[in-house]
């Protein structure tokens, strides 16, 4: 009861916080709530859902919990859990990086940390890269980094019906634009998950309250290279809209130790409408499909399919592109190790698909078993 109790008071203290540090520079700047704020924290993390499409809100069962589904974590099998994760988009411009780290407290209840990083490092600033006398001068060539950063502080508990969690996340976000631009944000999300006979449900709420993220722009840096009439940018606070994302799985038994994990996410976004399958001005959904075919829980292949979008060609006709996953991972002694690889078509030209590939490593380990978790769920 003490531990409980430490812990709820450290997760008002948290929320406390978090208000006071996003509502004071929102007092005194320009309110907006543009389309994909924060769109970082939608990248996803581990390998084992990228490679399914990121379909994982029903079925997550370790320290990635606190990121898709934080109800998800009385799911937890070892004492200790830990995941670490590394991608790169486009071409390696852009490097994403995860860690977390997850815990029960008891039977009933469990918490986690959430680490990510996602930015582009070493940008030429080549603004002096001319001198006053008109010659090149390579040494006055900086650099700068633009990157997104936040933490997840999760707690989960188990209720009522056997098989039923709630949990919720409190996260702090800092985003940096080199020595530009700088904001703050705090954000609260929740889940539920139900787990019941080979089904697993989930349901998420992102940005539940909604996510402040009040900009400090340093104008000058910027009135150095604007030209005569363009606007300079200002203090302001982005507000992050809420979305839901709502998950369903089934697990099969196959001969010889085999399973089959079957599973599918609908997420619903409210910043306006959006290019997806299911597209209104209230609300847009993007339908996710996901597979895992697992042997003695030693080895799986997974794949995945989703985030739809209609793109027009050179010839003027409209064409579905979608983004594909496959992924791999093996589970020994407490070790997983996942790999994924996504393809995402961008575009047509000339009648041949543009693609972007990416490849994603992530490393899991649990050490010790949880007593009194109640049956497992197989990976």
């Amino acid at each position: 009861m003490l531990q409980l109790f430490t812990t709820r008071r450290w997760w008002l203290l948290g929320l406390s916080a978090g208000l006071g540090l996003a509502a004071a520079p929102a007092a005194r700047a320009q309110t907006n709530t543009p389309k994909y704020s924060n769109e970082f924290l939608n990248l996803g993390a581990g390998a084992r859902s990228l490679g399914m499409g990121k379909v994982q809100v029903s079925l997550a069962d370790d320290a990635t919990a606190g990121y898709w589904n934080p109800a998800a974590l009385t799911n937890i099998k070892a004492k200790y859990d830990g995941v670490l994760m590394h991608s790169e988009l486009f071409s390696g411009v852009v490097k994403n990086d995860y860690a977390a780290f997850a815990m029960p407290l008891d039977e009933k209840s469990a918490i986690g940390v959430t680490l990510l990083r996602s930015g582009v490092d070493n940008i030429a600033d080549t603004r002096s890269l001319i001198n006053e006398y008109g010659y090149i001068q390579y040494d006055k060539i900086t650099y700068f980094s633009v990157a997104d950063y936040a933490l997840l502080l999760s707690y989960a508990r188990k209720l009522g019906p056997e098989g039923l969690s709630i949990g919720g996340s409190a996260k702090v976000i800092y985003r940096n634009v080199g020595s530009y631009a700088n904001a703050y944000g705090f954000g609260i999300d929740a889940g539920v998950q139900y787990n019941h006979k080979g089904w697993r449900l989930g349901l998420m709420a992102r940005d539940i309250t909604t996510t402040f993220n009040a900009w400090s722009i340093d104008a000058d840096k910027f009135r150095a290279t604007t030209i005569p009439g363009e606007a300079i940018p200002t203090n302001s606070t982005e507000l992050t809209l809420p979305r839901l994302v709502l998950g369903a799985g089934y697990q099969f038994k196959l001969p010889s130790q085999f399973t089959a994990l079957v599973a599918a996410d609908l997420e619903a976004t409210t910043d306006g409408q959006r290019n997806t399958l299911l597209s209104a001005k209230p609300v847009s959904v993007d339908p996710r499909l996901g597979v895992e075919f697992g042997y003695r829980a030693l080895a799986f292949l997974r794949g995945g399919v989703g985030n739809y979008q209609q793109i027009t060609n050179f010839d003027m006709q409209k064409q579905w592109k979608g983004q594909y996953s496959l992924g791999a991972g093996v589970a020994i002694s407490g070790l997983r190790v996942d790999l994924a690889l996504s393809r995402l078509d961008v575009g047509v030209q000339g009648g041949a698909s543009s693609q972007t590939n990416s490849l994603i490593v992530s490393l899991g380990y649990g050490l010790g078993s949880r007593a009194g978790v109640g049956q497992p769920i197989i990976k």
